[in-house]
Parts: C-alpha cells; structure tokens; sequence
C-alpha cells in the first residue's frame, strides 16, 4: 500500500492508468473510509455525471481542497448555493458576451504573434509560459474589462502557487488545517492574497468607469446588478469568488490545451498546415471574428483530439447520495467516485486507435464520443465556460497557425505530462519560432 501511495504523490496518472488496466472498468480502492472506487467505463462514467446526476455531489476532498483558493465560486458550490448562483451568473455567457471576448482574442493572438514575428528564425519560446501569459490577457478583458497583461507574470505565479498547494492537499487524505501556519499554508495565504488584490482592484476600476457613456457590459458589471426571481443579489463575498474563480480556471485550462495543441502540431507539422490553409480561406485579409468558429471544423477537430488526449481537467470527483449499480457492480451510498478524463478518452471500447493523435475522427461524428468525451464535465455541472473556452481556442490557433511556425527541436519527442489542477507540460514546451 505504501508504494501505491507513494506512486500517487508522485505520478498520479500512472497509477490510476495502471490501476484500470489490471482490476478493469470499476475498481474499489482498498480503503475503508469513504469507499472509494475508480470508475472508467464509459457508460457508468455517463451515468455519474448526466443520467443519474442528481445522486451524486462535489463534496470531495478535490473540490474542498480546490475552495481554499476559488471559494464557494460555481466551480466547488454545492446544493442551494450552486442553484441560486447559477442563474446570476449565465448572463455573463451570452451569445453576445462571446462575441466580444472573440476580439479580445485577436487582439491577444496578434500581440503575440507581432512579438514573436520580430524574433529571429529558429529563436526558441517556452510556448506553455506564452500561453498562459495570453490566456490571462483574454481573461482579463473579456471577463471583467480590465487590462490584467501588465500584472500576469504575478497573477500567474500567484495562481500557480496557490494552485501548487491545493494539489499538495488533494494528493493526501490527511492535511494539516489550514490555519496552521506551515510552509505550505503561508504559500497559499501569500498566493489567495495577491489574487485577492487584484480583484479588489478590478472592482475599484469597474466601480470608477461605471458611469462611463459607452461602457460595454463585462462579466464584473452583470455579477454586481445581477438579481435573481425574488430579487436577492450575490453577496460581495460570492463576486469575489466567482472572479476568482474564472481568473483560476479560465486561464489555466485554456492555456494547458493550447500548449498540448502546439506540441502536438510541432510533432504533426502537416496538420498545422492544414489549419494554416483553412485559416487563410476563412479569414482572408480581415481580422477573425466569433462567427468564424464553425467555419474552422479542421482547426476545431484539432482542438478537440487535443482535449481528448490532454483533458485540462484530468481528474472529476463525486460522492454519491444513495448507493447505485454502476457496470453491473453495486456501489455503496456515501461512496467517492473517481474518474479520469485522460483514461476514458483513451478507452479502447469507445476509440480506435486512441493513443494516435486522428484529428479527423471528430470530422466522422464517431457514435462513442458523447458518452465517452467530456473535457469539460457533463450534465448539470458542465462548465459554464466551455463555449469561452472553444471560441478562444479554436480562434487563436487559427490566427496563430496562419502566421507563424511552430517546430519541434532536434529530436524532441512530447513532453512528459505532468497532472497538477490541470495536465501542463513538464518543465514547459520550449519550441522553434519562425514565420511562414
């Protein structure tokens, strides 16, 4: 036993991947208390997260551990607070909202590319480091109608420490309480306190240009007049959470599947091509626009084979209420539920040859990918930023795959995956930059 956890500390996917392969598609972890069992079929894996949902919460020691950092945003809230929240806050995500965050995209991927553009041919990037960079910036405006690229180097590092910690946390079923001061619980304090005032910054801001003739409506203007049927509004405590939130996970998971999109790319250089060519005849001469997103089904097949097999979200936890039968086993109520994204997008009964990166079978429609393809969760807990997600990711490997190249290094293989709050390339992806 003590190898398995020391295994789980130290290379988590390694194990739970090892764990399917030897004990199959529900596996009960030999530990007392919850039960604990490891869930990779793909029908049972449907059942937990949309048919059978309502049986089944986030009260787990991921998403506690996850709340030290993000709150009681939608991400971790449970039962009434999630119900009352999630309303306020879907305005946010229109149609309309989506559209303006696609220019901040452009925006974003042509400062990038200006930059890397003027560097010599062949100059080498951390590419993870500029994705996260980029991310951040779109974040920033789109979200809250603030510039954060001038402070994302600090909000990045505070979000990754913070981050850091809350794996820490996750990993072990016994933590010291957060309010002893270990080394641990003061990074984490430093960290939740730089994120902290950078939202009370957004919010002095917002509040200073409120009035202004022209304002467009961001994300931090409908949470703040957001009411809901009997006219209750969210508390300053539950915007500050929702913020933080989105500036945690609208970055980083963005950002992680980008940064895999070009490692792939750079090992597949005819794909990006590929998207550089469907780009070109899109776009043309003008600048991209959210519309364009369903006419880029290449690029967007791409972003999706991505996803499959680098899911930024590689780990979903559930407790369930009452017990259940999940592929022919019955489960014990008040039971943790593991399940990995990165196991059942590889899963052999629902993909052929799922360890190839096939951009085109998301082209075929392939029957299995509903119930076997969920980057970002499924049923009533699907992320209510998923459409962000894709516009911004479709869009900016568009934009960028157009106008420059991104090539592997001599003898670069893919970079080990490394399972923090979302799957990042191990010691960053550092590739060759050169225009086309």
């Amino acid at each position: 036993m003590s190898r398995h956890i020391a295994l789980i500390r130290r290379d988590p996917l390694t194990f739970l991947t090892e764990t399917w392969r030897t004990y199959g598609d529900v596996v009960q972890f030999p530990i007392p208390k919850p039960p604990s069992y490891l869930i990779s079929s793909p029908e049972a894996v449907r059942a937990v997260l949309v048919t059978e949902g309502r049986n089944y919460t986030k009260a787990t020691l991921q998403y506690r551990a996850l709340s030290l950092v993000t709150g009681e945003g939608l991400l971790t809230a449970e039962g009434e607070s999630w119900r009352v929240q999630r309303p306020l806050v879907q305005p946010a995500f229109h149609h309309s909202s989506v559209e303006r965050m696609a220019a901040h995209v452009v925006s974003a991927s042509d400062s990038l590319i200006t930059r890397w553009a003027a560097l010599p041919d062949g100059a080498v990037v951390d590419v993870d480091g500029e994705m996260m960079r980029m991310a951040l910036e779109v974040v920033g405006h789109s979200l809250f109608g603030s510039d954060l690229s001038g402070d994302a180097d600090r909000l990045a590092k505070a979000t990754l420490a913070a981050l850091d910690v809350v794996v820490a946390r996750a990993r072990v079923p016994i933590t010291p309480p957060a309010w002893l001061p270990t080394p641990a619980n003061r990074q984490l304090a430093r960290a939740v306190s730089t994120l902290d005032e950078a939202v009370a910054g957004l919010i002095d801001r917002h509040r200073d240009r409120s009035d202004e003739a022209g304002h467009t409506p961001d994300m931090l203007n409908m949470l703040l007049d957001a009411r809901d049927d009997e006219g209750r509004e969210l508390s300053t405590s539950q915007i500050r959470d929702q913020m933080v939130t989105f500036i945690v996970a609208g970055h980083e998971t963005v950002a992680s599947a980008l940064s895999w999109a070009w490692a792939l790319l750079a090992q597949h250089p005819e794909v990006a091509d590929a998207i550089a060519a469907e780009a070109n005849s899109v776009f043309g001469d003008r600048e991209p626009c959210a519309a364009d997103y369903v006419r880029l089904p290449w690029t967007k097949a791409v972003f999706d084979e991505t996803l499959r097999l680098y899911p930024p979200a590689w780990l979903i936890t559930r407790t369930s209420i009452d017990g259940a039968t999940l592929a022919g086993r019955e489960i014990h109520p008040n039971s943790l539920h593991i399940i990995s994204p990165w196991i059942v997008h590889r899963h052999p009964d629902a993909w052929r040859n799922p360890g190839e990166f096939t951009p085109e079978r998301f082209l075929e429609r392939d029957a299995p990918i509903r119930s076997a393809f969920f980057p970002f969760g499924a049923g009533l807990r699907l992320c209510i930023g998923r459409d962000f997600a894709y516009v911004e990711g479709v869009l900016a490997l568009a934009r960028i795959a157009s106008r420059l190249r991104l090539s592997a290094l001599p003898g670069q293989q893919l970079p080990r995956a490394m399972p923090l709050v979302t799957i990042r390339p191990e010691g960053g992806l550092h590739l060759g930059v050169g225009k086309r």
